[in-house]
């Protein structure tokens, strides 16, 4: 019986909500194979749309937060140069310009009450009230992703939470995903690196992940990516390091922003962009716009352009952290998008889900709504308590065009971006993948601890794996990097238990008798970048 069952479940063929066999669930459909993307997407949405209403009424993702208010300064200048030459954003205009922040901290996969010690991104998300109304900028510590493209991002989450029978997050379904996505490789290097475990909110670092651009009053546009770096230093954890802390205090990440900040000890990091000309620079081996990709230094160097300091701990967590809402689409004017095809699904999604998860009126909340005053002309929705009218504004107009006091056009500040965009409509992947020459300069560039941690915490997963999964992320490890593969193959063939920790997943809970001993600093992170 069991027999059938697992052959029925093997030949079953994917479909949608509706029935309709889907017969590419790896790519959206864009203009030509860099995007962008098109709204006709059917399966796309429906797939993205139901993902964000999977959960009521924690996160779906990043449900585990911490928060803080500051400000943002900005230096006027990138390099030697006027920043006006690449972004007419007013925020970035005048050295010592200050905008308010409010900043969420988070884990990425495990839910509102689980151990901030778990190996797992951290998501790094930063909503700037300024004059021009809001601008988030929503990434996470490390600088890239698992995937290109959105559609595969439910499947993504979905291996990497709990088993929906055990209810228990488990390894082999984790590489069973990541063996068959290529792309992950680079990811899963730093992730089960120290890297994956920051040592605490206030010595990480934040990244906007993906490619974005900047218009300056021309309406010339420029490819850009967003670092922030902390002024604190740097410090990730071991796998040791971070179960002795999490056999102590498993809120000790919260903990320590909310005590530096009440201390007086104001965490700060500097902002630095790298920026291109917009086009597809086939100079490089990668794709620009690839969100797998890191921008090496050397190619593109960090340019600073601010600095943010939090001052201020929330007076409530509830209004404030939890229910503080981000989204990627939410941009000023001078900030634009590329056509990263992972950007695009984003900017979807994440507005989407805060009306579901918050509800329609999520802007009004005071966490939430600008700085400046609100005039449209939407009205109604759950739980809305005013009406975001202009002064002055007929009460009997909520339209527009009006002669008969209804709200204006607002006056444009420089020449619309206009990129031209020509293409067949297809479902293809980007063609410079490159899925694995990163990864293995990445492995390279580790200090030799950390590759040390990094094969271990890979052989600690994989060894409960079937073998076909094992010989499968063997063999992407090594077109990574020849010895990066045959390390994680000596380890997973050693039957020598002494080399390994007895734990069978260090990206969840330690589940050992073993006592654990107080672990040493064993050196100072690498920078990869």
């Amino acid at each position: 019986m069991n027999h059938e069952r697992e052959e029925r479940a093997t030949s079953e063929q994917l479909t949608n909500r509706q029935g309709h066999p889907v017969t590419d669930n790896q790519n959206v459909r864009t203009v030509g194979n860099r995007g962008p993307t098109t709204l006709e997407n059917y399966d796309f949405l429906e797939k993205i749309s139901h993902f964000d209403r999977e959960r009521i009424p924690e996160r779906v993702v990043h449900a585990r937060g911490a928060g803080a208010h500051g400000y943002f300064e900005a230096y006027g200048t990138i390099g030697d140069e006027p920043i006006s030459k690449y972004t007419r954003a007013k925020l970035f205009q005048e050295k010592g310009k200050q905008t308010p922040v409010f900043v969420r901290f988070s884990s990425v996969v495990h839910g509102g009450h689980s151990p901030e010690t778990l190996r797992d991104p951290r998501g790094f998300a930063v909503k700037f009230y300024t004059e021009d109304g809001n601008w988030d900028l929503v990434g996470n510590n490390l600088k890239i992703f698992f995937i290109r493209d959105p559609l595969k991002f439910p499947d993504l989450v979905h291996a990497f939470k709990p088993d929906p029978v055990t209810n228990l997050q488990d390894g082999e379904r984790i590489f069973d995903f990541i063996s068959q996505t290529p792309e992950a490789m680079h990811m899963i290097t730093f992730l089960f690196s120290p890297w994956g475990i920051p040592a605490n909110y206030r010595l990480m670092q934040g990244s906007g992940v993906n490619t974005y651009k900047w218009v300056n009053k021309d309406g010339e546009g420029f490819l850009v990516k967003y670092h922030w770096e902390p002024k604190q230093g740097i410090k990730n954890l071991t796998q040791e390091e971070a179960e002795q802390i999490q056999g102590k205090n498993f809120n000790h990440a919260t903990q320590d922003l909310y005590e530096a900040i009440e201390n007086g000890d104001f965490p700060e990091w500097e902002l630095f962009v790298q920026i291109i000309s917009d086009d597809e620079h086939p100079e490089l081996d990668y794709d620009p716009l690839d969100p797998t990709k890191l921008w090496y230094k050397d190619d593109i160097p960090w340019q600073p352009v601010g600095k943010m300091v939090l001052n201020k701990n929330p007076e409530n967590y509830f209004a404030e952290v939890e229910q503080a809402a981000f989204g990627t689409g939410v941009l000023v004017d001078g900030l634009d998008f590329s056509d990263d095809k992972l950007l695009q699904g984003r900017t979807f999604s994440y507005s989407d889900t805060q009306r579901y998860r918050v509800g329609s009126n999520y802007l009004q909340l005071p966490i939430n709504s600008p700085k400046k005053h609100v005039a449209t002309n939407q009205r109604d929705g759950q739980m809305e308590y005013h009406v975001d009218k202009g002064k002055g504004q007929n009460p009997h107009v909520n339209y527009e065009p009006s002669i008969i006091g209804g709200l204006k056009e607002a006056p444009k500040e420089g020449k619309d971006h206009t990129p031209y965009v020509e293409g067949e409509l297809k479902r293809e992947s980007i063609e410079r993948q490159n899925n694995f020459t990163q990864a293995g300069e990445t492995y390279r560039r580790f200090s030799n601890w950390e590759r040390d941690e990094l094969i271990k915490n890979l052989v600690n997963t994989l060894k409960p794996c079937r073998a076909e999964i094992q010989n499968t992320m063997v063999e992407l490890l090594t077109k990574c990097d020849e010895e990066y593969g045959k390390r994680v193959e000596d380890g997973l063939n050693s039957d020598n238990d002494d080399e390994t920790l007895s734990h069978r997943n260090p990206i969840g809970n330690k589940d050992s008798d073993d006592a654990v001993k107080k672990a040493e600093q064993i050196g100072h992170p690498s920078d990869p970048y």
